[in-house]
């Protein structure tokens, strides 16, 4: 099932430039199903099931946002900076992972309580810059001694949970639901054409793994698997979020306002005229915000066709995204079926 998959890579810990563990879990789940898996000079993971000439390039970000070990003070304080797009509420007093030399240290981050603060410090926005881990430490030399540095990179220490139905929570399903999908296709695929499926760094400090791979495989075309914004809970309209958790995966045409990226719309009838066929439920969306891998794949070499595939996904960029696995399985069974054919490019 792919809820379990999901479970095992949402727990696991990879914040950008130190997916590791994420690329050990792919190897381990694509062992035997295709024909060359290596990883780049970068850390991309690149796995090639072989067919014809056409090749279609399929991405998939394995990295998390988290924090990185800035500044270690006299009394064993840890200063950090966010690594990838952090809001500073939501990190108020969660408890962290810093991975050490020595292993994993357990961590919380603190900041001044309420009981002590001034009228005008309650009603300023909490920022990340004035937050700080506690790890228990009484002295520098302490926290040094367990294999904390500067430069040693932080995640959540948050547990996949299930909710009502078919609905999950975690953190880190930006990405790991596409990295779940994109294992599961990949599995299920019998495609005529040459697939590299992408697992890509660093995506979310800047696009930077997919940018390299696309330019050194130079796809005939590219899908970007990823999640998006739903708006159907309180605090956000429809009208700036149309699509909803449970109504299928999504394909986005438009990302940032056009400022991302404009879906190639080959690529769009492609993969819509898929779902119809098939019966396979799947949502438009034109974005104002994200960006996804398609963003820079489709700059790269002389242009490549691409799209981002989405799935609804509320809360990301916390510890508690919640998305429904109804929609992940109907987006791994349109990618199935769509790659048994090509787009009319």
């Amino acid at each position: 099932m792919v809820k379990e998959l999901l479970r095992r890579l949402s727990d696991a810990h990879g914040v950008s430039s130190s997916e590791g563990s994420i690329r050990e879990i792919v190897r381990a789940e694509l062992a035997g199903v295709v024909d060359e898996i290596r990883e780049d000079t970068m850390g991309n993971l690149i796995a090639t099931k072989r067919g014809d000439d056409f090749s279609i390039m399929l991405a998939a970000h394995m990295d998390e946002i988290g924090l990185m070990v800035q500044y270690i003070d006299d009394k064993g304080f840890i200063r950090v900076v966010p690594i990838g797009g952090w809001y500073g509420p939501v990190l108020y007093c969660q408890r962290v992972v810093l991975h050490g030399r020595n292993g994993p240290v357990i961590g919380v981050l603190g900041a001044k309580p309420p009981h002590v603060m001034k009228d005008e410090e309650r009603k300023k926005e909490v920022k990340v810059e004035n937050l700080f881990i506690d790890v228990g430490a009484t002295s520098e030399e302490e926290v040094k001694n367990l294999g904390i540095e500067i430069g040693t990179p932080i995640t959540i220490d948050r547990e996949f949970a299930e909710l009502a139905g078919t609905r999950i929570t975690g953190k880190a399903f930006d990405n790991r639901v596409g990295v779940a999908m994109l294992i599961r296709a990949l599995q299920q695929a019998k495609s005529p054409h040459t697939l590299h499926a992408v697992f890509t760094v660093q995506e979310e400090i800047g696009l930077k793994g997919a940018r390299v791979s696309a330019y050194s495989l130079n796809p005939d075309c590219a899908i970007a698997t990823d999640v998006t914004i739903p708006g159907d809970h309180p605090g956000i309209e429809k009208r700036d979020a149309s699509i909803e958790m449970g109504k299928g995966p999504v394909l986005v045409i438009v990302s940032a306002s056009g400022r991302g990226l404009m879906a190639d719309p080959r690529m769009t009838a492609w993969l819509r005229g898929t779902a119809e066929k098939n019966g396979i439920p799947c949502q438009i969306e034109v974005g104002t915000g994200g960006n996804t891998d398609a963003t820079i794949i489709h700059l790269e070499r002389g242009g490549i066709p691409s799209i981002p595939f989405s799935i609804p996904a509320r809360y990301i960029h916390s510890p508690v995204e919640v998305v429904d696995t109804a929609d992940i399985e109907a987006g791994i069974r349109l990618l199935v079926e769509a790659l048994k054919s090509r787009p009319a490019l």
